[in-house]
């Protein structure tokens, strides 16, 4: 198998915004023909995500299908974003083994050239998502937003620490420490996509964020 373009999932993202990953949640409510589209300033995007009283009663991570190898090739989902989003492309081997290759951590600004050192973290984590509707999706769309290849902003690779650091934690809790007007802008985006809500904290914290980062735009693809 040979080593893939780093901008190859980022090219398939804008130029057609695919909803979700290839293979999963046929026949459900995700993935319509016609996706609706959405655009509008960071500080509009924030007022438009609805609030609602979060609860995370009956969460369970494994009710999150993760990490699934939906186009067949050998390559999970954490491998696809490894590869998509590799500063210097790794070589892909048998089994989908990564050697070589380095990728940047923008939470903290390290390079990390040891697939092993990076986690792949849920931009909206799955516990937050639970909390703000998907507790109310059915099992295959909730298996497509934990695989979701279609928005590069869904899932990232960072450093390990750092993803453990923010754990389950909404921005109202958790920032990086580096880039954190682009980190907001995902945030919302992975909401908006996948039309989830927010809790009064959280909203207050993005719109106190907001008009520092008020160049940014945000453009996304509706997942349902």
């Amino acid at each position: 198998m040979t080593a893939r373009s780093p901008l190859v999932r980022r090219v398939a993202t804008t130029l057609t915004a695919t909803v979700v990953t290839a293979g999963l949640a046929l026949g459900v409510d995700v993935a319509p023909a016609h996706a609706e589209q959405y655009s509008a300033p960071l500080a509009t995007a924030v007022s438009d995500l609805p609030v609602a009283t979060e609860s995370r009663t009956g969460y369970d991570r494994d009710l999150f299908n993760h990490w699934v190898d939906a186009d067949g090739d050998g390559c999970d989902t954490r491998d696809e974003v490894l590869i998509s989003e590799a500063d210097d492309a790794p070589t892909v081997g048998s089994g989908c083994s990564l050697s070589g290759g380095r990728w940047y951590s923008y939470y903290d600004g390290v390079s990390q050239t040891s697939a092993s050192d990076l986690d792949i973290d849920h931009m909206v984590p799955l516990a937050e998502a639970w909390d703000s509707g998907a507790s109310g999706w059915s099992a295959a769309t909730r298996e497509a937003y934990a695989n979701d290849l279609g928005d590069h902003r869904s899932l990232v690779g960072v450093t390990a620490a750092e993803n453990r650091s923010k754990g389950d934690q909404d921005v109202a809790e958790w920032l990086p420490p580096q880039q954190q007007c682009r980190y907001l802008a995902e945030f919302v985006a992975v909401k908006l996509r996948w039309r989830l809500s927010v809790d009064s904290a959280e909203k207050s914290a993005m719109t106190s964020l907001a008009p520092s980062c008020s160049s940014t735009t945000i453009t996304v693809t509706r997942a349902r």
